[in-house]
């Protein structure tokens, strides 16, 4: 007769030797440390501009900046919204001034928007954004009408567009600036 031989019962659960285990928490420590680095990353590229309060867009008077001097050098204007128009640009530097919008009293028109006049140091000069956000009022071929409910310009231009427009100057629209730079120019619509 043959011998049975039974070998050892098997164990259900092996506990892994400690090089297994610490293998298993550097990867879960890197894992977390990448996906906390990616949210982050998207978080910092994903940062948006404040919501700041919008100016009257036909409004009869210019804008002021009460916090900038205007005896110094050509510089960049504070924070904000700015119903404006660019005067110069070069290089990836914008010279702007505020408008105001005037009323025609004959009759034959609407009106117009009209700068500071000559002389009137009144003006501001910033960088554009690499990201500027350029929406047209006539499109981006300057063949349609591209405007909100309010007459300002939403269909956003490349950026080849929007230099092009911004060294032709004298669009009127709303200039936002934040930390420093255009981040955003919405033409306003003038029949």
């Amino acid at each position: 007769m043959p011998t049975l031989t039974l070998s050892p019962p098997m164990k259900p659960y092996a506990k892994p030797s400690a090089s297994l285990s610490i293998l298993f928490r550097t990867t879960t420590v890197a894992a977390t440390v990448a996906a906390t680095l990616v949210a982050g990353a998207v978080a910092a590229g994903a940062t948006t501009i404040p919501k700041f309060k919008q100016p009257k867009i036909f409004g009869t008077s210019f804008q002021t900046d009460p916090h900038h001097d205007f005896t110094k050098r050509i510089s960049t204007r504070h924070d904000g919204i700015l119903r404006g128009w660019v005067t110069y640009y070069k290089a990836g530097k914008a010279e702007y001034t505020p408008i105001k919008w005037v009323k025609d009293k004959s009759g034959h028109t609407e009106g117009w928007f009209t700068g500071p006049s000559e002389g009137d140091v009144t003006a501001y000069a910033s960088p554009v954004s690499a990201k500027l956000a350029y929406y047209g009022a006539t499109g981006c071929k300057d063949t349609e009408t591209t405007v909100d409910r309010q007459g300002l310009g939403d269909k956003r231009c490349s950026s080849k567009v929007a230099i092009s427009r911004l060294k032709a100057g004298r669009h009127p629209g709303l200039i936002t600036v934040y930390k420093g730079k255009i981040v955003k120019f919405r033409e306003i619509f003038t029949p």
